[in-house]
């Protein structure tokens, strides 16, 4: 009986650690945006490996997403991969040690979701110092599984602010509502007012018959 207790918490334990291992991927955040919006993404990158992670590269599905920025990342440098004066992909290198064992980093990025898209689909290959190459391109379910962010739909009348928010559309009940709304009421104004009158006055009268 102990020995199959022993067996079977062996068990237990090796798929929680292959669990663990299996869910440690390439990662970009946030998991769902809105089409049309202007989003930040961020790449997340653990070191699977007992050998530093020292280079990270993304490509972008130019049907879904447009990136235009990037955030500097101190030890790394990144360099841009373009075609056609469109920018379709990032290569983040190491100018240090990179990131070890036990460490995991984020790379930050910034680009418009397109207006049709219904997801982002985002290749990325992971540079181990030893040369080796992680290639986090699958399909979902797999070993090494593309990271996937879902891309919910622009409500129906919805726009885009100065900051590139997606705005809640305008409503028939909505406008009607704003314009039938009351004028704010000036009386609390008007009564503050002839309170600081009657104070002064009857500080004035105190005053005047002290003297008296």
């Amino acid at each position: 009986m102990k020995k199959w207790h022993f067996a079977l918490a062996l068990g237990l334990l090796a798929s929680m650690l292959g669990g663990g291992f299996a869910s440690a991927h390439v990662t970009v955040l946030p998991k769902e945006t809105t089409q049309g919006s202007y989003e930040k993404f961020a790449v997340r990158v653990p070191t699977e490996k007992d050998i530093p992670t020292v280079k990270v590269e993304v490509k972008f599905p130019l049907d879904s997403v447009s990136i235009s920025r990037f955030e500097p990342k101190p030890g790394w440098k990144y360099e841009l991969t373009k075609d056609a004066n469109k920018i379709t992909g990032v290569v983040w290198t190491a100018t240090g040690e990179g990131l070890g064992a036990t460490e995991f980093g984020e790379f930050y990025m910034q680009g418009k979701v397109a207006d049709t898209a219904t997801a982002i689909t985002w290749k990325a290959y992971q540079t181990y110092k030893d040369g080796s190459v992680v290639e986090w391109v699958g399909a979902d379910g797999s070993d090494k599984p593309a990271s996937v962010t879902k891309v919910n739909a622009k409500p129906t009348g919805a726009g885009t602010d100065s900051h590139g928010h997606t705005t809640a559309p305008a409503t028939p009940a909505a406008d009607k509502a704003a314009s039938e709304a009351p004028a704010a009421s000036q009386t609390p104004l008007y009564l503050s007012i002839a309170g600081v009158v009657l104070g002064a006055a009857a500080l004035i009268v105190s005053l005047m018959r002290r003297k008296a």
